[in-house]
């Protein structure tokens, strides 16, 4: 045997003798934390026994040196719970189901909130089985079944929360946002028996997640309230409601109220009337243009079925929890379609700007990426997309013009400049074209990079009148900032300690040489599509347009 060979092979002995040794330690482990619990658990329940050796029969052979490979093999987990815990009971105590098997029950019930079912789990089987327990306590098979449902509920219940329902790229093929949650549902069930760990543990904690859900708790409310529904009917099919139709007006103002219940009149504002008031804010808070006027869009949308509402609300809780669990204490967000950017620290707005995001048919997509430098007078090069969709046509039809027009160079693949006019529809693919650093350039004057395989990052724009539109979907996928300059001086001077002041920045642009600034400091960017957000305040929820109309697809796939 070669050296060589002789070395791969000591390499993968070792490797194999580690795994071993990692598995035997992790059932050691097991095995001690079964003995303790077991023993407990045997001594307050003459079932136990019995339980454990019909359950044994059943959930046995569990191949413990793979079991990391099958995280969302709710089944499998299901059989290693049972297994570590030597097919002793969970949610049993002194001979009944423990106060912690109510608990979860209470759990289950709660989980509407988070826009799943709660028949998902069982719920109602789970019930009836707990009601036959009361009166025949001594069935080991219906103990065994009640007990396995619990577990089943908890496990699949504690994965979707931490997961999501469905897999994104089933609703969404522009989803790339990762999910990094840690999956510890068999530990905190296993350890129910010194307290009840709680669904709460797997749900996300992000803030937007609770604005949601609580929203959505109080719409289920209005499906019952007869009055808001009176109301509703009342203003059907109105195209305005003048302040002098006091039945209708008080109408509309009654399902505001019900609808924004956290909202007060600002008895300051000598520029609007309550009225006025009201209806801004339902309009701000609905996604539609503010203008105080109880029109036929703010009416129409006031009469809308809560059930619609409720539907767009499952479908944003669902898209949260396809992302991390936790939030950094230093991020951005951009949503899409608010088309608005928040840089955040310690849940605190640092910096909040509206921003350009890409057009219907050149969407923007969902993905998390870490800043990891910004450009001052970036150059730019054209991308695959923009080359077939904009820069063909336009060679097509003026040739030469057309790139000098747009400050585009061409280039050959060994970066030597050749001449525009040779240029035609059929070598075009030959070459590279690029945009010198200058007041012309699409990427402005700042660029900040997050590396990611769609090639998507923030930038300056010389359009800077689009920032003034209400609707702002006009970019060919990536994202425009209102704020950019403010942006590099703010993240160069406060988390990169380095002396950039407007002034200093502004004397870099005026050279129109390309400087890299690159960053120790770690910044996430998440780019995601939210229809239902959060106002400027955090603090309230905003229904926004579909501005990709992605909401159908999942509402569908939810229900």
């Amino acid at each position: 045997m070669s050296a060589t060979n002789r070395h791969l092979c000591h390499n993968r002995i070792t490797t194999i003798i580690f795994c071993l040794s990692f598995v035997a330690l992790h059932i050691c482990s097991c095995n001690n934390f079964k003995t303790v619990k077991a023993g407990r658990i045997a001594a307050s329940n003459s079932m136990a026994i019995p339980f454990s050796e019909k359950l044994q029969t059943i959930y046995q052979n569990i191949d413990t040196v793979n079991y990391h490979k099958r995280i969302n093999d709710i089944t499998y987990n299901i059989h290693l719970a049972y297994w570590l815990n030597e097919g002793m009971p969970i949610w049993f105590s002194k001979n009944k189901p423990s106060i912690f098997a109510d608990s979860l029950l209470a759990d289950l019930e709660s989980i509407k909130n988070d826009g799943i079912d709660p028949e998902k789990y069982g719920l109602s089987h789970i019930l009836q089985l707990k009601e036959k327990l009361l009166h025949d306590s001594a069935n080991i098979n219906l103990c065994i079944a009640f007990d396995t449902a619990c577990s089943r509920a908890y496990l699949n219940a504690a994965k979707d929360l931490l997961m999501g329902t469905i897999r994104p790229a089933k609703a969404d093929s522009l989803w790339h946002h990762p999910n990094d949650s840690l999956w510890n549902g068999v530990d905190l069930l296993l350890t129910n028996d010194e307290q009840y760990n709680s669904l709460t543990n797997f749900r996300s904690t992000i803030p937007t997640y609770h604005l949601l859900r609580n929203t959505l708790s109080c719409y289920y409310n209005l499906l019952t309230d007869t009055i808001f529904i009176q109301n509703q009917h009342a203003i059907k099919g109105r195209k305005l409601i003048s302040e002098n139709d006091s039945e209708t007006n008080q109408a509309l103002l009654n399902i505001i109220s019900k609808e924004l219940p956290w909202y007060h009149i600002d008895p300051t504002n000598d520029s609007m009337d309550a009225r006025e008031q009201f209806i801004s804010t339902y309009q701000y808070c609905m996604g539609q243009r503010v203008n105080g006027i109880a029109d036929s869009i703010c009416i129409n949308r006031a009469a809308m079925p809560v059930t619609q509402l409720i539907n767009k609300l499952k479908a944003n809780l669902e898209r949260i929890r396809w992302m991390q669990q936790k939030e950094d204490s230093l991020y951005i967000i951009v949503d899409v379609p608010l088309m608005e950017l928040f840089f955040r620290k310690d849940h605190f707005d640092m910096m909040h700007m509206r921003v350009v995001v890409g057009k219907p048919e050149r969407q923007t997509p969902s993905l998390m990426a870490n800043m990891t430098n910004i450009v001052i007078n970036p150059s730019w090069g054209v991308p695959p997309t923009i080359l077939k969709k904009d820069v063909l046509p336009g060679i097509t039809k003026s040739g030469k013009k057309y790139l000098a027009k747009k400050g585009l160079k061409a280039y050959d693949r060994e970066g030597k400049h050749i001449d525009e006019g040779t240029i035609t529809a059929k070598n075009y693919k030959r070459y590279i074209y690029k945009q010198s650093p200058g007041d012309d350039n699409s990427l402005g004057y700042v660029k900040f990079n997050l590396p990611n395989p769609y090639d998507i990052y923030l930038h300056d724009t010389p359009h800077r009148s689009d920032f003034g539109n209400r609707y702002r979907a006009l970019s060919s996928g990536c994202v425009r900032l209102q704020e950019p300059q403010e942006m590099a001086v703010f993240i160069l001077s406060k988390f990169e300690n380095k002396r950039y002041t407007f002034a200093t920045l502004d004397s870099m642009i005026e050279t129109h040489k390309t400087r890299w600034e690159i960053l120790k400091t770690k910044i996430p960017v998440h780019i995601v599509y939210l229809t239902t957000f959060e106002d400027s305040t955090a603090k309230y929820p905003r229904f926004l347009n579909d501005v990709y109309k992605r909401d159908s697809c999942l509402i569908s796939l939810l229900k």
